[in-house]
């Protein structure tokens, strides 16, 4: 067990390595604690003595050398509570933060985001609107993000989001019917040098390689007539899947 949730406690990785290593060996000396982590004694010390402070460790003297034992397990399940209470508490002036946020937006605002963590972003914000739009896809994300994937696409089922998706003439088989629509748009289009998410009031553009970028318009007008180009594609130009 390595006790990596710990970290939600504000432990360290060396601090998870200390407090793991006392709690499978029981009553430890510094040597024991050394041939378990493989760190340094100097560095154990100094983690022994942030645990100790943090209640996490306590120790006993015998013939003058030490030995250290992690303290009860309440103190764990106190850190717990008193975490779980500073996020209820945060939670609660989430309403304000976004009350600001909305507040100091302009009519029409540009963000970039770059990497897999920033495409991930753009796919939860999604799951806040009922109907997403997609141009020029062939599922990358099924491609590129496969172990999320699975995860996303059985919460915005659950979600009740639903995906319109106009996708390339090559793209692969569609991986899921649940909630989705979609017709394939003639090989004309095959070079798009990008795709183009919609919904909201968010249009964005986005380039999956050779890096993940994507750039963000957020704007009502600008977003309606987007929704209005998709509409087009679709009733005159796309075919059946």
């Amino acid at each position: 067990m390595e006790l990596q949730e710990l970290r939600i406690l504000g432990l360290t990785n060396g601090e998870i390595k200390v407090y793991s290593a006392i709690l499978h060996i029981g009553s430890s000396s510094i040597n024991n604690i050394h041939e378990k982590t493989g760190m340094e004694r100097r560095a154990i010390y100094d983690i022994i003595n942030k645990l100790i402070e943090k209640g996490l460790i306590s120790y006993t003297i015998e013939k003058g050398k030490r030995t250290y034992q992690c303290a009860p397990i309440n103190k764990l399940k106190e850190e717990i509570k008193y975490k779980k209470e500073e996020l209820d508490n945060f939670e609660k002036i989430i309403p304000e933060i976004e009350d600001i946020y909305k507040s100091k937006k302009p009519k029409i605002s540009f963000e970039v985001f770059r990497g897999k963590e920033g495409i991930k972003t753009i796919f939860e914000d999604m799951l806040n609107y009922k109907d997403n739009y997609f141009i020029g896809g062939r599922w990358y994300l099924v491609k590129e993000l496969p172990n999320y994937w699975k995860n996303y696409d059985k919460r915005r089922i659950e979600a009740g989001v639903k995906w319109h998706n106009l996708i390339l003439h090559d793209a692969p088989e569609t991986p899921t019917k649940n909630l989705i629509s979609v017709k394939v748009l003639p090989q004309e289009f095959s070079g798009n040098p990008t795709i183009i998410w919609i919904y909201g009031n968010k249009v964005v553009h986005v380039s999956w390689s050779p890096e993940f970028v994507a750039f963000m318009i957020e704007s009502k007008d600008i977003a309606e007539n987007y929704k209005k180009y998709f509409k087009y594609l679709w009733e005159n130009i796309a075919k059946n899947h």
